[in-house]
């Protein structure tokens, strides 16, 4: 059977929502740099005239047509190489989430997403109607369609429809966001998909942070039988470039792309080989993910509070790797209640990390309020009342330091005390960022833990790892006193948070009955809490808000 050769090349960009003409510079200058390389045909992330997800913006005529306009404007700056970009498409009423080709100054093709996610963090239902054509072109001898992101995951989808029509070569556009496990079932998909249709697949994946959600790249190329071929990184905008054989078909599609004669200079693409640590991709993604929230969002410096403890110690190290040190303000707090170890430790932490560092205690201001609630508490006993003024003071001065500086507060509330509750509103709640509330404790252990790895030594004091977790708010407290150890504590939020497991399952799974009963009383009557915190990023298959969106006025047990 004779071969087509094909360079192709994935340009895995980070766009930015509604920055039409910095995403479409972008194009251009990605396109520019593919067929300097001598690439046949370039391909970018679902969306990217837009940016994704534009959300509630596709309900806003004016926005669908300045991307239109601005896609013909890509197409006028489009030479001697085919350029495959997804924007958003109207036809007549219907908005379509839609592919163009592009190709020596026209769009010479468009294809509608067919299958339209509407689950966990994806509402396109709610703004795209599905395609219903399956266009393939032709690439000299050689053929190739086009599908989008969920397209690819249907067995059934266009893929094998426009094999059917004599496509070798299927390119899909994505903007897949990442969660822990996301890259091992996409490469299972495309495998699969390759080999079932004896098609090449070409996988452009989006990057960059958007909102709560981040994108990983992550971008592949896999042969007929289900091989990578090349891997593009992850959490990094790059051009992978690869030649590939694809079997020249006997039908001929209605638009045929000349790409003989040109001039290829060398190149080398190579599968990346084993699995990514698990540990390394979380953390790579946070970085990424307040990176682009910052910069995006027009803020340079951030600060936090340090309480010498294991949470507030990876916000600030994740903070100091994204905008650097210089840009992070770390404040501590300290109370009557607040231990030497803890004042010992955050000033070590600031240290290490060389970022600034500032003390601002808050005995007297919490003395003045006791004062002054004094008469109407009168008759009553110290409670989580006062626990709670104490978080909601340091919560001002956070806030304070915000305002008067410009700096994005940031929160350090983690994944398994956002579950139960073990949080206080306007207090440990406040800020604009809430960077680790998808990432449970025990994970946030692990990830303190590479971080240290990564330095080469121990830049998060090993104190941090052995003591016993405290929110120091009352003598002698621990985080044990109110919830069950984190390991167990995780075990059971993830069967009944992020797979919706029942009471009966999770007991079945060797958790006590009362224990289990507990833990997910605190889960369902927290919701309100939850609705009023701060976005942050995702990481697991489930996160708050996103992905699950419960009632807060809920009488279901």
């Amino acid at each position: 059977m004779k071969k087509q050769k094909i360079r192709i090349a994935l340009a895995q960009i980070n766009t930015t929502v509604g920055d039409m003409t910095g995403n479409a510079e972008k194009i251009v200058s990605f396109a520019q740099k593919a067929a300097r390389m001598g690439a046949d045909i370039v391909s970018f992330p679902e969306l990217a005239v837009t940016g994704y997800p534009p959300e509630d913006l596709l309900f806003k005529q004016q926005f669908v047509d300045d991307n239109i306009e601005k896609l013909k404007a890509i197409a006028g700056r489009i030479g001697d190489i085919v350029v495959v970009a997804g924007f958003a498409d109207r036809k007549k009423k219907d908005i379509f989430n839609a592919a163009a080709v592009m190709y020596r100054g026209k769009v010479r093709g468009v294809y509608h997403k067919v299958f339209l996610p509407n689950y966990g963090v994806f509402d396109e239902k709610r703004y795209f109607s599905s395609g219903e054509t399956f266009p393939v072109f032709g690439l000299g001898r050689g053929v190739f369609g086009i599908n989008i992101c969920e397209d690819i995951w249907h067995l059934e989808g266009p893929a094998g429809v426009q094999a059917y029509k004599g496509a070798r070569l299927i390119v899909n556009i994505n903007a897949s966001p990442y969660h822990m496990g996301k890259g091992r079932l996409r490469e299972g998909i495309l495998r699969r998909q390759a080999k079932m249709n004896k098609v090449f697949i070409s996988y452009t994946n989006l990057v960059g942070g958007q909102d709560e959600l981040v994108f990983d790249g992550s971008s592949l190329i896999v042969d007929d039988k289900g091989k990578v071929l090349a891997r593009a990184g992850a959490f990094t905008e790059e051009l992978l470039v690869c030649d590939i054989d694809i079997p020249q078909s006997k039908k001929k599609p209605g638009v045929i792309f000349d790409v003989g004669g040109k001039k290829r200079p060398g190149i080398s693409c190579a599968a990346l080989t084993g699995p990514q640590d698990e540990v390394k991709e979380v953390y790579d993604a946070l970085v990424l993910g307040l990176k682009d929230y910052l910069s995006k969002n027009g803020f340079k410096k951030v600060v936090l509070g340090l309480s010498g403890g294991v949470d507030s110690s990876l916000v600030a190290s994740i903070a100091a790797d994204s905008i650097g040190a210089d840009n992070v303000i770390g404040v501590f707090m300290p109370s009557v209640f607040t231990s030497a170890e803890s004042k010992e430790d955050a000033e070590v932490l600031a240290k290490n990390l060389n970022i600034a560092y500032k003390a601002i205690p808050i005995q007297d201001v919490f003395d003045r309020y006791l004062e002054l609630l004094k008469a109407v508490f009168e008759g009553r006993r110290p409670d989580v009342t006062e626990e709670n003024l104490q978080a909601r003071i340091r919560g001002n001065i956070i806030m304070a330091l915000s305002n008067k500086f410009g700096f994005l507060a940031l929160n350090t509330g983690n994944k398994s005390e956002v579950s139960c509750g073990y949080c206080t509103l306007y207090g440990d709640m406040a800020g604009g960022f809430g960077l680790i509330k998808d990432v449970p404790k025990t994970l946030v252990y692990e990830l303190c833990a590479y971080k240290n790895k990564k330095e080469g030594g121990d830049v998060i004091p090993k104190r941090v790892f052995e003591k016993a977790p405290s929110a120091e708010l009352r003598p002698d407290q621990k985080d044990s006193d109110t919830l069950p150890e984190y390991g167990l504590l995780d075990k059971i939020l993830k069967l009944y948070v992020e797979e919706d497991r029942s009471l009966g399952d999770i007991t079945r799974a060797g958790v006590d009955k009362d224990v289990a009963g507990r833990v997910i009383r605190m889960v369902d009557s927290n919701e309100y809490k939850r609705r009023q915190s701060a976005p942050g990023i995702k990481i697991t298959p489930k996160a708050f808000g996103r992905d699950r969106r419960m009632p807060i006025t809920n009488k279901y047990a």
